[in-house]
Formats: structure tokens, C-alpha cells, sequence
């Protein structure tokens, strides 16, 4: 027999003299209504920001909160704004002059919430997405589903290609394990809501069928789709990735045509279009594979509409780079040969004088013959990704502000090349890294003059320089400041852990920046990977994150107010009293 959930609540005789009473069961606040002949109870907070609804109105069947003007069905308690969320309604029951009202119902299920969050990234309502990103959480799903529901919609509703909104969530979940748990829906807030704003008011995207004919090998279908980004055909790339999907192309083999394609030029759009196409596959991993074709299918926009660095200025005058890197990758194929089964030592600090040169010629050299001597790509990658993150800790502030994306972009494209050779041994992405060795070179001017590495003495108590990160990045340009910090709280013992955790924090507490949240997801996930080689280097990429983090704060944290009125109305909390 099924347990009676309904509870009295109120006489009917209290309810006609008034139309509107407010009562409290087991510590619910509900209002009833008398409309017609009949009572409807409804939850007395408005879902779009808590306002006592007793204080509304109700006309033709239309209960409205009289703060922000939703209007609500009062016999279902549906929303007629979606803005404002549906209301939680209850059954009710006449019984011998008591109102009997069924608590056991309750609409705020896992799967209202998803449809929450779809309601959110269609309309572009940042508030929503909030609401059901908190609420998913707080059922105990698992952050990979909302950040699966924003890829699928990202993908499929971007109609340009992979954007700043899709490479955001991807950096937003990349950063959560490092985040202390209170911020990891903060963290899938920022990346569903910037999917949101990339994505508002463009068209679905459409992926062409595949070949009719799947017996085309892959290897074909990567040269073929080569010679489509070469001509700069999207419709064909994206047909010749549909069809080595379906013709069995496993994430090695699709990582290698979008590389490979990706440094037939050089430095695509200023190394965004290579780092898209990083997050694109790490996406992919963590969403499923069933989400592969639209992810994939997404960055050949990027691949053939990307500007190619042969083309600019920079890199041709006054010492042409271009016949510099062709003669190199001439001479991968025979390097990598004499490399091959050789076990080279290395001291990374003995590298950086010419990798942080000015001899272009001299840095090319340098890489080749670490090859030969038998540094693997991934190592070699890993060290040039560490000198991209010296530019940004020996960056000076008397550099115009725009200039810390120049240094921001090399760096977050060597952690691509980086990650990209982790997946894939490829030839083809090797030549990624001569591509950022050369744009950390063209970035000299940037430490002209160049900002000291700090060397802190030790304090015996490190964890109350946490304590002063806050307060220091409430002030502007606070860059060479958090340098220091960081490297005295790591020099004293700190827990890098905690630090990257305040880090974390303190970056989402600002409105989204793209380059910012790229930098200190890049700056992370080098420094896990240095960490273990090397303490003292690992510590300088934590200090470029923190000078780079504090040039870019604070800012007006307009978006933290947005989610901070989500989570005090999942707390019950009643916003509209002191």
C-alpha cells in the first residue's frame, strides 16, 4: 500500500476570506490560491530569483511575481518566460473543510535539470545555466554530463566551427580536478555560459554524409583531406573526416590528419587553430566518441579559413623564417632516423639562452640536433613549451597591455603540440614544435627589458601568503607582486596543490577572459607534467600563470554575481532581505 504523502496544511475557511495565504509544512514555504473554485498550492519563492510570489498577482489563470514581472500557469506552476523557471507545484486535496497538500511531489528531478541547462544554452541565459549546473551537481551527477550536454550543443549549434565558447568548457573541465570542490561548478558554469554567448543566434551546423564507398583506406583519406585544407575547402574536409570516422579511423589516426593538416602552414591564426583542435580531441575523450563526427567536423573552418603565418610580415622580413623551416623539416625525416633507439641527456636551463635568443637559424639548429642526439618530440616539446612560459614570466610591464596575448599564444600553442605528441607520434605535428620555437623568438621584444625570475627567501608559515592572494588581486597590475607570491609560497614549502586551487579560484571569480582561462589551464597542465623532472621549473610556469592571472584582474565579476544568486537560491536563501 502506498505511503499517504499529503499533509494538512490549512482550513479552507482561512483560505476564502483572503484568496492568498502563505503556510509552512514540514519547513516549506508554499502559498495557496483560491482561484475560482479551486486551490492551487505552488512553492512561494519565484524560481527566477526568490521573490515571495503571496505578493504577486493572479489574472485569468496567470499568477505574476511583481519583482521581475514572470508569469506563470497557476495550475501547473509552468513558466511563460523561460528566464524565470517553472514553478514547483503540489497536489491538493479537499477533505472535511482541510486543505490537504501532497509533499511527496517533486519536480526538481535530474532530469528537469538537464532540460534546464538546454533551456539555458538556447536562449543564452546565463542565470539558468547556473541554476542547473548547481542543481545537477548537488543530485551527485558527475561533471562530465553537463559538460557533455554543452559539447553536443556547442558543436551542433556553433555554425561557424570550434570556438572561444567550446575552448573555454574544454579548459573549464581540464582545470576542475585542480579546483577545491566548492568551485567546480563554477568552473562549468563559466565554459556552459561562454558556450552559450559563442553560440546565440547561429544556425545548426550539418555534416555531409560520408563516402558511399567505405573501403578508402585512411592513410588516403588524410592526404585527400590535406589537399582539401590546402585549398581551403571545408565541404570536402569535412566529408573525408565524416568518412575516415565511419571507416574505422581511431582517435590516433584523426589526431594525426587534423595535426598534420594543421602544420602543413605555419602557425595557424597566431596558434589558436592547432590549441582548438587539442581541446577538440580532449573533449572527445572525456564526452564519448558517439560525439566525435561534430566535434571533429567542427575545427576544418578552422583549419581552412585560418590566416598562415607565411603570410604576414613578421614572419618573413627582416630574416624570412619561412625557407629557414622548410630546409628543417627537409631534415626531420633523417634526424628522427639518427635519434632513434640514442638515450640523450639533457639540461634544460643549458637550452635556454638560444631557445630564448635572438638567432632564429642558431634555435633551429639547436632543435635538430637534440633530435638526432635522441630527445624524443614529446621531450623536446615539453622544453619548448617551458621557454614559452618563461616569455610570460620574464614579461615587463612596460609593454603595451595587448601584448601579453602575443606572449599568450605561443605559449598555450606549445602546450598544444605538447599534449598533441603525448596522443600521436607524428611527423607531422614534430614540425609544431619549430613552428613554436619560432614565435617564442619573434616574442623577444617582450622581455626587452626582461623581469628577473623571483628568488624569495623562505617564511616559515607559507599558508598565510595564500591569505594575501585575494586581497592583492582586488588591486590592479598587481603582476610582479603575484610572481613573487607564488614563488615564496612554493619556495617555502606550500602545497602547490593549494596554491593552484587559489589560483583557480581566483580566476573564476572574474568575468571570463578567454586568453586567461587558455593560460592558466596550459599552466597547469605543464606543470603537472614538469613537476616530476624538475621542482625549480615547474615552480617558474606557476609564476608566469600568476603574473599573467593578476595583469588581467579585477574586473567588474558580474558573472560571479550571476552565479552567486544561483547557489543562495539553491541554499533556500531568500535574496530580497538584508
Amino acid at each position: 500500500m502506498e505511503r499517504d504523502t499529503f499533509v494538512s496544511v490549512a482550513r479552507f475557511e482561512d483560505l476564502q476570506g483572503k484568496g492568498c495565504i502563505t503556510v509552512h509544512p514540514n519547513g516549506k514555504t508554499l502559498v495557496l490560491f483560491l482561484y475560482g473554485d479551486r486551490v492551487y498550492a505552488l512553492d512561494n519563492r519565484c524560481p527566477h530569483m526568490g521573490f515571495p510570489l503571496d505578493r504577486g498577482s493572479v489574472e485569468d489563470g496567470i499568477l505574476s511575481c511583481h519583482w521581475h514581472h514572470a508569469r506563470f500557469d497557476l495550475a501547473s506552476g509552468g513558466a511563460f518566460d523561460l528566464w524565470a523557471d517553472d514553478i514547483d507545484s503540489f497536489p491538493v486535496d479537499l477533505r472535511d473543510g482541510e486543505i490537504y497538500v501532497d509533499l511527496g511531489a517533486n519536480g526538481n528531478t535530474i532530469e528537469r535539470q538537464r532540460n534546464r541547462l538546454r533551456d539555458g544554452l538556447q536562449h543564452n541565459l546565463s542565470l539558468v545555466v547556473a541554476k542547473a549546473v548547481i542543481n545537477l551537481l548537488g543530485h551527485s551527477v558527475m561533471p562530465a554530463e553537463p559538460f557533455r550536454i554543452g559539447l553536443e550543443f556547442g558543436t551542433l549549434y556553433r555554425g561557424m566551427d570550434w570556438g572561444r565558447g567550446l575552448t573555454t568548457l574544454g579548459c573549464a573541465i581540464n582545470l576542475a580536478p585542480y579546483l577545491d570542490a566548492d568551485d567546480r561548478p563554477l568552473a562549468l558554469f563559466h565554459g556552459l555560459a561562454d558556450v552559450a554567448s559563442d553560440t546565440a543566434g547561429m544556425s545548426p551546423r550539418f555534416n555531409p554524409r560520408p563516402l558511399p564507398n567505405d573501403e578508402t583506406d585512411i592513410s588516403t583519406l588524410k592526404e585527400w583531406f590535406r589537399q582539401f585544407v590546402e585549398v581551403r575547402d571545408a565541404q570536402a574536409g569535412e566529408r573525408a573526416i565524416v568518412s575516415a570516422l565511419r571507416a574505422g579511423a581511431d582517435d590516433t589516426q584523426i589526431a594525426d590528419m587534423l595535426f598534420t593538416a594543421a602544420t602543413d602552414h605555419r602557425y595557424l591564426d597566431a596558434g589558436h587553430t592547432l590549441d582548438f583542435i587539442n581541446k577538440a580531441l580532449t573533449s572527445v575523450d572525456l564526452a564519448g566518441w558517439d560525439q566525435a563526427e561534430l566535434a571533429f567536423t567542427s575545427v576544418v573552418p578552422n583549419l581552412t579559413d585560418a590566416r598562415r603565418m607565411e603570410e604576414s610580415n613578421a614572419w618573413r622580413k627582416p630574416i624570412d623564417l619561412i625557407p629557414l623551416l622548410e630546409d628543417a623539416f627537409a631534415q626531420l625525416p633523417d634526424a628522427l632516423e639518427q635519434g632513434a633507439g640514442r638515450e640523450a641527456s639533457n639540461e634544460v636551463e643549458a637550452l635556454m639562452p638560444t631557445l630564448l635568443g635572438d638567432e632564429p637559424r642558431a634555435i633551429i639548429d639547436l632543435l635538430l640536433d637534440c633530435l638526432r642526439e635522441g630527445i624524443p618530440p614529446i621531450e623536446l616539446a615539453g622544453i619548448v613549451a617551458y621557454a614559452a612560459a618563461r616569455r610570460i614570466a620574464h614579461f615587463h610591464t612596460s609593454n603595451e597591455f595587448g601584448d601579453w596575448d602575443t606572449a599568450l599564444h605561443t605559449f598555450t600553442f606549445a602546450n598544444a603540440v605538447h599534449q598533441g605528441l603525448e596522443r600521436v607520434d607524428s611527423i607531422g605535428l614534430t614540425r609544431g614544435i619549430f613552428d613554436a620555437a619560432m614565435s617564442i623568438y619573434l616574442d623577444r621584444f617582450l622581455n626587452l627589458p626582461s623581469v628577473r625570475l623571483p628568488a624569495p627567501d623562505p617564511v616559515a608559515a607559507p599558508d598565510i601568503l595564500l591569505d594575501d592572494f585575494e586581497p592583492l588581486l582586488n588591486l590592479q597590475q598587481q603582476v610582479n607582486q603575484a610572481g613573487a607570491l607564488a614563488a615564496q609560497y612554493l619556495v617555502s614549502g606550500g602545497s602547490p596543490e593549494k596554491l593552484m586551487a587559489k589560483m583557480g579560484h581566483l580566476l573564476l571569480r572574474e568575468d571570463r577572459d578567454f586568453h586567461t582561462i587558455q593560460c592558466v589551464e596550459a599552466a597547469f597542465n605543464q606543470y603537472s607534467i614538469i613537476r616530476g623532472k624538475s621542482e625549480e621549473r615547474a615552480n617558474h610556469v606557476l609564476v608566469a600563470a600568476a603574473r599573467y592571472l593578476a595583469a588581467h584582474a579585477p574586473t567588474m565579476r558580474s558573472q560571479l554575481q550571476t552565479f552567486t544568486i544561483a547557489r543562495r537560491l539553491s541554499h533556500g536563501e531568500n535574496l530580497f532581505e538584508e
